[in-house]
C-alpha cells in the first residue's frame, strides 16, 4: 500500500482527469440513448493500474500505488457522473421547449457550478452518512474491494484488464462497422416474424392500413452490445420489467390506440413517434409517482429512525469508533467547508441569474433545497446504490411551479441545481466510502472531486454538443429517445399549461399509472429484502413505455445472459460479468461519440 504522502500526486490527478474526460462522454451517450448511466470507478481503477504498472515493470516510473489509484478513480468517477448536472435531462428539455442554444462556454460553466454545489452538499452530510449511520454505499464498497483485490493479486488484475479492454474493442468495433458498412449490419431474425401482429379495425382500414406487424412497431433485436452489457449490469428485475413494459406499451396498447382513434396510423412506417407521443404520459406518470412515493417513504423512515435513535452517550460512542483507518483523515477542515459553501452559493446564484434570469431569492432557495434533499439522496443512494435524482428534480419542479408559476425556464433550471447537486453528492459519498475502507485522505479526495468535475464539464459538454448539435430535430426520436429529457419536459409543460397538453385518452391511462406507481413503491418498501426481486421496477416499466422496444428487448436479453452466467458459475460471474459489461458500454459509447464527430463538424460549418 502506498504511503499517505503518495496520494494526491500530480500523476494521480492527471490520470483521473484524462480518464474522466474519456469516460464522461460514455455516460452522456448512454443517458441520452437509454436513460441509464454507469459508475465508472472500477473501470478507471483497472485501466490506470494497467498503464502505470506496465511502465513501472519496464523501469519507466514508480509503481502505481493503491491510494494514488483511489485519487485517480475519485476524479474519474466525478467526471463520469457529470451527466447528473443536467446534460441528459433539464438542459436538453429546456432547449426543446425554447429552441435557444446553449453555447459551449455557458454550458461548461453551468454544469461545473451545479456539480460544485454537489461536492459541498456531500461534505455537509458525509459525517452523518459515513460515520454515524455507517450506510453501506454499495458502489463504494465494490470499488474498494476491487482495488484491494487487484493489488493483492497481480494476475487477477491482469485478467480483469484484458476482459475490460477486449470487451471495449469488440463493442466499439461492432459499432463502427455497423455505422460505416455499406449497409447496416443487423441480426438476421430481428425478433418476431413479419406475420406476428394484429389486424386493424374498419376505421383504420379505411385509411389504408389493414395489418400492423410487431416488427414494424420496433419489437426486434439489434446488434448493440452496449444494450446487452447494460442489461447484464441492471439485472433480471429491471430486465423483466422492461420486457413487461414492452408487452404492454408496444404490443398491446397500439391496437387499442388505433381502434379508439387516439393516434393516427403511421402510413410512412414511423410508428415510434406516433405511439411515443401518447405513451409518454402514462410512462412519465408511473415513474414520477413511484419516485415521489419512494421519496416520502424514505423521509418517513428517516424520521422514524431519528425517533428510535440511541441515547446521546451511545451515539457518541459509535461516533468515536467510526474513525478512518490509519493514514486516513476523519475531520474535514471547517474553514475549507465554510469557504466552499460561500463560493458555491455565490456561483450558483450568479449563474442562475445571468444565464436564465432566475431571481436572486429563488436562486438562494434552489441552493438551500440542494442541502435539504441531499440528505435524502445520500441515504437512498447509500442504501441502494441508486441516487433518486429524478424524484428530487420533480419535487423541485413542483415547488417552483408555486414559486414561479408558468415559468418553464425557472422550473427546469432551478430544479437542475437541486437534482444535479444531489447527483454529484451521491457520487462523492460513494468515493468517500471507498476512501474510508482503504484508509484514504478525505481532503485529497475532495480536491480530486473538484478536478474531476472540471474534466467532466469540459468533456461531457463537448460530447453533448457533438452528439446532439440540434436537440429539436434529434431528441425524442427513435435514435435518441432521451427518456429523462422527456420526463422533465412533460412535467414542466403540465405544470405550466395544465392538462390541456395531454392527448385524448391518456388521462385515464395516467390515473392507472399513478396507482400502479404508488403501489409498486409501497410494495418495494414493505416486502422483505429477499422477495423484492419479484416486485417489478416502476422506473423500468415507465422507461419501457418511452424507450423504443428494441432497446427494452436487448436489455432484457442481456439481463438474462448475466443471470445465466451466475447460474453456471456464481463466483466467476460475480467477479467478471460487471467488468465485461463495463467494457461493452464504454467501447460502444466512445465509438458512438467518434461516429458523431463528422456530422458535428458538418453541422458546425453550415
Amino acid at each position: 500500500m502506498a504511503s499517505p504522502e503518495r496520494q494526491l500526486t500530480v500523476r494521480a490527478i492527471a490520470t483521473g482527469f484524462l480518464l474522466g474526460a474519456l469516460l464522461a462522454p460514455c455516460n452522456i451517450y448512454t443517458g441520452l440513448k437509454i436513460g441509464f448511466s454507469f459508475n465508472m470507478s472500477i473501470a478507471a481503477a483497472l485501466v490506470s493500474y494497467a498503464f502505470w504498472n506496465s511502465l513501472a515493470h519496464f523501469g519507466a516510473g514508480p509503481r502505481w500505488g493503491l491510494l494514488e489509484n483511489n485519487i485517480n478513480q475519485t476524479a474519474a468517477s466525478a467526471a463520469a457522473s457529470i451527466l447528473s448536472a443536467g446534460l441528459v435531462a433539464p438542459i436538453p428539455a429546456l432547449q426543446l421547449i425554447t429552441g435557444e442554444p446553449f453555447h459551449y462556454p455557458m454550458l461548461v460553466t453551468w454544469v461545473f457550478v451545479v456539480s460544485f454545489a454537489g461536492i459541498i452538499c456531500a461534505l455537509a452530510v458525509r459525517r452523518q452518512m459515513l460515520d454515524r449511520d455507517n450506510l453501506p454505499f454499495p458502489n463504494g464498497v465494490a470499488t474498494a474491494e476491487t482495488i484491494t483485490e487487484i493489488y493483492a493479486h497481480g494476475k487477477e488484475a491482469a485478467f480483469r484488464i484484458k476482459l475490460l479492454l477486449s470487451a471495449g474493442l469488440l463493442a466499439g468495433g461492432v459499432k463502427l462497422y455497423q455505422s460505416f458498412a455499406p449497409q447496416n449490419w443487423t441480426i438476421p431474425s430481428r425478433g418476431l416474424p413479419e406475420s406476428w401482429g394484429f389486424a386493424t379495425t374498419p376505421n383504420i382500414v379505411q385509411k389504408g392500413l389493414d395489418f400492423v406487424s410487431y416488427r414494424a412497431l420496433g419489437v426486434e433485436l439489434q446488434p448493440s452490445l452496449l444494450l446487452y452489457g447494460f442489461g447484464a449490469i441492471v439485472g433480471p428485475r429491471v430486465g423483466v420489467s422492461l420486457l413487461l413494459g414492452t408487452l404492454i406499451g408496444w404490443m398491446m396498447l397500439p391496437e387499442k390506440l388505433l381502434a379508439e382513434g387516439w393516434i393516427e396510423p403511421a402510413l410512412d412506417g414511423a410508428w415510434y413517434s406516433k405511439i411515443y407521443e401518447w405513451t409518454i404520459w402514462p410512462g412519465v406518470t408511473l415513474m414520477a409517482a413511484a419516485a415521489l412515493m419512494s421519496f416520502f417513504i424514505s423521509l418517513a423512515r428517516i424520521f422514524w429512525q431519528k425517533q428510535q435513535a440511541k441515547t446521546a452517550a451511545e451515539a457518541a460512542a459509535v461516533d468515536d469508533n467510526a474513525d478512518y483507518e490509519p493514514g486516513g483523515e476523519r475531520h474535514f477542515p471547517r474553514s475549507w467547508f465554510i469557504a466552499g459553501c460561500v463560493i458555491a452559493l455565490v456561483l450558483s446564484v450568479i449563474a442562475q441569474k445571468a444565464f436564465f434570469d432566475i431571481p436572486v431569492w429563488l436562486g438562494v432557495i434552489a441552493f438551500a433545497l440542494s442541502f435539504i434533499l441531499a440528505i435524502i439522496a445520500g441515504r437512498v443512494s447509500g442504501e441502494t446504490g441508486i441516487p433518486p435524482i429524478g424524484a428530487l428534480g420533480k419535487i423541485t419542479q413542483v415547488s417552483f411551479a408555486f414559486l414561479a408559476p408558468a415559468n418553464m425556464t425557472t422550473n427546469l433550471m432551478a430544479a437542475n441545481v437541486t437534482g444535479g447537486a444531489a447527483g454529484q453528492c451521491s457520487d462523492m459519498l460513494h468515493d468517500l466510502k471507498t476512501g474510508k475502507l482503504i484508509g484514504a485522505n478525505m481532503k485529497a479526495q475532495a480536491v480530486a472531486q473538484v478536478f474531476g468535475i472540471i474534466s467532466g464539464s469540459i468533456a461531457g459538454c463537448a460530447a453533448y454538443k457533438v452528439l446532439i448539435p440540434n436537440p429539436q430535430e434529434m431528441l425524442l426520436k427513435e435514435e435518441w429517445p432521451a427518456p429523462a429529457v422527456a420526463a422533465w419536459k412533460t412535467i414542466a409543460e403540465v405544470l405550466a399549461e395544465g392538462f390541456d397538453a395531454v392527448p385524448e385518452g391518456a388521462r385515464g391511462a395516467m390515473i392507472i399509472a399513478l396507482i400502479i406507481g404508488i403501489a409498486l413503491a409501497v410494495a418495494e418498501a414493505v416486502i422483505p429484502e429477499k422477495h423484492k426481486k419479484f416486485v417489478p421496477s416502476a422506473s423500468a416499466l415507465g422507461f419501457a413505455l418511452i424507450i423504443p422496444p428494441f432497446i427494452n428487448l436487448a436489455m432484457f436479453v442481456g439481463s438474462m445472459i448475466g443471470e445465466l452466467a451466475k447460474l453456471i458459475n456464481k463466483h466467476w460471474a460475480a467477479k467478471y460479468v460487471i467488468v465485461i459489461a463495463a467494457g461493452l458500454v464504454a467501447g460502444e459509447s466512445l465509438a458512438g461519440v467518434l461516429e458523431a464527430i463528422p456530422s458535428f463538424i458538418s453541422h458546425f460549418l453550415k
